[in-house]
């Protein structure tokens, strides 16, 4: 299984902060925010290579955190070449961009890289193995106004996904959708082929939207909670919270 890090944004909404400095970079207590997350997806042993897409300023200072970092798995930084956030290519393009030119074959987990998750990944690769089938993580949320500016998903009693809607006026549950995904191999081809059939490409829940109409999807409820860094109010709380 590879991992597949999409950390190519600008986070315009914390700068000056994030102006000349990738988000996930940045320090929460003695980590940083991409470092909680690579300290336990290192330890799980289905992962065999950690696959990082940044944006072409960002690049080089990826490439200088890898030179410094002790991961046993091998990471890879990909430049997707864009240099502004009106030029980015977003989510779903990152990830294919990773796939083509990695040539990958594999089941692949793919995270966004500005959030800390008081729990570990390892329960989420167990649920795919056991499920047999792509998975996207969940939580309840009982938030009208949440659930509006998030996916949510509708699920049968065995949590297999029937429905998913993108930001919707009047949410089919209250199940919510963070941007934490493993898609099987067998998958991959319809993954390829996404763009050619209306895929939206800039959230990475677009994918995941449109995969629930073409395969089976189940969803995993989170063993935890999940701190999302996207503005400055939420960095400064998610400091004096983790430090």
């Amino acid at each position: 299984m590879k991992t597949i890090i999409i950390a190519a944004g600008y986070a315009t909404r914390l700068y000056p902060l994030t102006e000349n400095f990738p988000k996930p970079l940045l320090k929460i207590g003695d980590s940083t925010i991409l470092d909680r997350m690579m300290a336990d997806i290192d330890a799980i042993p289905e992962v065999d290579e950690h696959i990082i897409v940044t944006n072409h300023r960002f690049a080089p200072i990826f490439g200088e955190w890898k030179s410094k970092s002790g991961y046993k798995k091998p990471i890879t930084i990909i430049d997707d070449g864009t240099s502004t956030n009106e030029t980015r290519l977003g989510a779903v393009r990152d990830l294919l961009l990773a796939i083509e030119t990695q040539d990958i074959d594999d089941d692949i987990m793919v995270l966004a890289a500005d959030n800390i998750l008081d729990f570990s990944l390892r329960g989420f690769v167990d649920y795919f193995k056991e499920k047999g089938t792509s998975v996207i993580m969940c939580h309840h949320e009982p938030e009208l106004r949440k659930l509006q500016r998030t996916g949510v998903i509708a699920v049968d009693g065995d949590m297999k996904v029937l429905e998913m809607q993108e930001k919707p006026e009047k949410p089919v549950s209250n199940w919510a959708v963070p941007p934490f995904y493993i898609y099987s191999r067998k998958d991959l081809p319809l993954i390829r082929e996404c763009m050619d059939h209306g895929c939206g490409f800039d959230a990475p829940g677009n994918l995941a939207h449109y995969l629930t109409d073409v395969t089976a999807l189940h969803a995993w409820p989170m063993a935890g909670s999940r701190f999302d860094i996207g503005s400055m109010d939420s960095y400064r709380e998610a400091v004096t919270r983790f430090s």
